[in-house]
């Protein structure tokens, strides 16, 4: 995975912790759990965007740009974080943020990633829910008409360009497992805009490991999230120079732990949330590894995992949007 031919700037603290969870893995009863900790990046608190980020910055300074413009749901980590790479690089940065939560708690539109939005000098706008990739390119090419040199970048970050922070993520993760001596069973995760797991498994599947990549959906149903997954992994596949591209059957989405939608809180997100606190002190967010590890813990109470497996769970940060959810959590 000779990575350097594509352009890159550094933004994160890597590599990220590769953690046990005893407490936790005894509370349910095996499997033995590991937790890659992605929330600990560094960049505007952390999270997963900051991988995908270091390749789509290089790209869009390489290119000369003055305005990066982006798009996602009003508590996006997506935005948060490119908006601080923005404020490191010097660069101006629009946010498109989509009112996806309908009866929002009081507060959700100033509290937890908005207010750092603003806190890194992005400038924001809220829209109904639409097309917002196309809304944010049009926006984008409304700027160059202007004359501005203005950078695209699709929500989450996920591209060929982006996945690539993915692909360079399994590598860490290989080589943090081979010097611990640690076989990695699976590999669990949230996925959403599907540049995390299409990058994943583009690495994964190139270094031939073998290791199962299970996502959790956040969004979509079951086929349409695979669908999804399985055309940006060829894709960042055939960009990186990945041979034999990837198998269908290994792409692989549970989407039992959606609910009612798209950042719409879930007893079993509560649970995680709570759990994943209580026994090991980490802080996961609502949206994405809140569910992500909802959808874990049903695997494990429902024997999914044999009781000795290694299951290394990929912590995509996100803590700041909790405080847009406070009230689930404040509860007696």
């Amino acid at each position: 995975m000779h990575l350097s031919r594509f352009p890159r700037v550094r933004l994160g603290h890597f590599p990220t912790p590769l953690e046990p969870m005893p407490a936790l893995s005894r509370a349910l009863g095996g499997p033995n759990l590991f937790i890659k900790r992605d929330d600990c990046t560094g960049l505007g608190t952390g999270g997963n965007k900051t991988r995908k980020l270091e390749f789509l910055m290089g790209e869009a300074v390489q290119q000369g740009a003055e305005i990066v413009v982006t798009q996602g749901a009003v508590q996006t980590n997506h935005g948060r974080q490119t908006a601080a790479a923005a404020a490191r690089l010097g660069l101006k940065c629009e946010i498109l943020l989509e009112r996806r939560v309908r009866e929002p708690e009081s507060g959700y539109e100033v509290q937890g990633n908005v207010l750092l939005d603003r806190l890194f000098g992005a400038t924001l706008s809220f829209h109904e829910p639409g097309d917002m990739n196309a809304r944010a390119l049009a926006r984008t090419e409304a700027l160059r008409r202007e004359g501005r040199k203005a950078y695209f970048i699709p929500g989450g970050g996920s591209n060929p360009v982006g996945a690539l922070g993915y692909v360079d993520c399994a590598v860490e993760l290989l080589k943090q497992a081979n010097d611990l001596g640690l076989r990695i069973d699976y590999l669990v995760h949230a996925t959403g805009s599907t540049g995390t797991q299409a990058g994943l498994l583009a690495g994964l599947e190139g270094m031939n490991t073998g290791i199962p990549v299970l996502g959790i959906s956040v969004r979509n149903p079951k086929a349409q999230q695979e669908q999804a997954v399985h055309a940006l992994a060829q894709a960042t596949a055939e960009h990186v120079g990945v041979k034999g591209g990837i198998d269908r059957a290994r792409v692989v989405a549970f989407s039992d732990y959606v609910g009612d939608g798209y950042g719409v809180p879930t007893p079993g997100m509560v649970e995680a949330v709570a759990l994943t606190a209580r026994s090991e002190g980490i802080l996961l967010d609502p949206v994405y590894s809140g569910k992500g590890m909802a959808g874990l813990i049903d695997l494990v109470r429902k024997g999914f995992f044999g009781r000795d497996d290694n299951v290394v769970f990929l912590h995509t940060g996100g803590a700041a949007a909790l405080f847009a959810y406070a009230n689930l959590f404040t509860r007696p």
